[in-house]
């Protein structure tokens, strides 16, 4: 890659060197030590402190669940807050879900105007975490959910892919897929959103992208995925590009839930020998990166959930250790509650687990196994 005149980025000040010839391999070699992220989810179904996929579970109507958004205020979302938590956990970087599968950007989008800066919040959520990580030397990665989304008009139907919409009862007069031609204005939606993100915001250590099984089960013919990926990568060439676990293995690393796995045999459940084979491809491309381990504090959830219990402070070092045992870095997930405060639990866990580090070191590789009662990974 040829040499590059743009400053430094921050968290990578110890790589400044291979920056200015590689800021690719800067990136790769930051990562290869980072071994501990921050996850963020919150969105509208914060609010219902149930579950991230509620409106799906309890097919809450579009227009129903549409007004959540009159009384998102975060008004208690704390970037300074949570880098400080993060730094406080001995993570390296954050990353923030822009965009989840209902749809709610929280960002000020000009593609899709169901967003924060819309709302009574009022407020860039993005930029705003972006900026204090910058400014604190954390590496900033964005969630966006690529492939599936269960607001827009236009996204595939359910007899195409089960998770393109809750099994409602009564048609959405919101939805107006009808054949694949219709499919192509998502992806235009798509990609003006993801150039939001890569444009606004600074050099971003990397972009993490989902839903993965809409590739194993669809595959190229509806999913133009290396399309995408240039797409990326020409507007920040230095970015480290994840889906989940893989799915054409050109991805700089994987990040399966909760543990280390490929989705192989549940591909085969559920699409047959050609979705099987896909995940297979990718698994076996992504294997020998240096990958990561998504995971969360509340074992069946990743949006806050006041029913699901929390693990132990033990249980969250130990899902340390078997990430760094698999050579992956552990993404670690809080949830904020509705106003965008942490739970208090979710506050001592992170704070626990940074004090164990500094007492007794990094776990040893082996120390941690599968996490229990793992939701399963899509």
């Amino acid at each position: 890659m040829p040499a590059t005149a743009l400053p430094v980025p921050s968290y990578l000040r110890d790589h400044a060197g291979r920056w200015v010839t590689d800021p690719h391999a800067a990136n790769l070699a930051w990562w290869r030590q980072a071994k501990l992220g921050l996850f963020v989810h919150y969105g509208l179904y914060s609010q219902l402190a149930e579950h991230e996929w509620v409106q799906f579970r309890r097919r809450i109507p579009v227009a129903q669940y549409a007004r959540l958004k009159d009384n998102f205020t975060a008004h208690r979302f704390d970037a300074e807050f949570l880098t400080d938590l993060a730094i406080e956990a001995e993570m390296k970087y954050v990353n923030l879900v822009t965009c989840h599968h209902e749809s709610f950007c929280l960002w000020g989008s000009k593609a899709e105007p169901f967003n924060s800066v819309n709302s009574p919040c009022g407020r860039d959520l993005v930029g705003e975490l972006a900026a204090a990580c910058a400014r604190k030397g954390l590496g900033f990665f964005t969630y966006y959910t690529f492939m599936l989304n269960w607001r827009h008009p236009y996204f595939l139907g359910q007899s195409e892919f089960p998770y393109a919409r809750p099994a409602y009862e009564q048609p959405q007069p919101e939805y107006l897929y009808r054949t694949r031609d219709d499919f192509r204005r998502y992806l235009d939606y798509v990609r003006s959103c993801l150039t939001e993100l890569l444009t606004g915001y600074g050099p971003l250590a990397g972009m993490w992208l989902d839903l993965i099984m809409a590739w194993y089960l669809l595959g190229p013919e509806v999913i133009p995925i290396e399309e995408f990926y240039a797409l990326i990568r020409a507007q920040q060439p230095h970015i480290m590009l994840s889906w989940k676990q893989g799915a054409t293995g050109t991805e700089d690393f994987g990040s399966p839930e909760q543990h280390f796995h490929s989705l192989e045999d549940r591909c085969r459940q559920q699409g047959g020998e050609a979705a099987a084979a896909r995940a297979r491809v990718a698994w076996e491309a992504n294997h020998a990166k240096h990958n990561e381990i998504c995971a969360t504090l509340q074992p069946g959830s990743w949006g806050f959930n006041a029913f699901e219990p929390h693990r132990t402070s033990q249980e969250v070092y130990d899902l340390l250790g078997h990430a760094l045992a698999h050579d992956c870095n552990l993404l670690l997930n809080i949830g904020p509650l509705a106003d965008g405060s942490v739970h208090p639990t979710q506050v001592r866990l992170l704070r626990d687990l940074g004090a164990r580090i500094r007492k007794d070191g990094w776990p040893q590789a082996g120390a941690g196994g599968k996490a229990p009662g793992a939701a399963p990974a899509l």
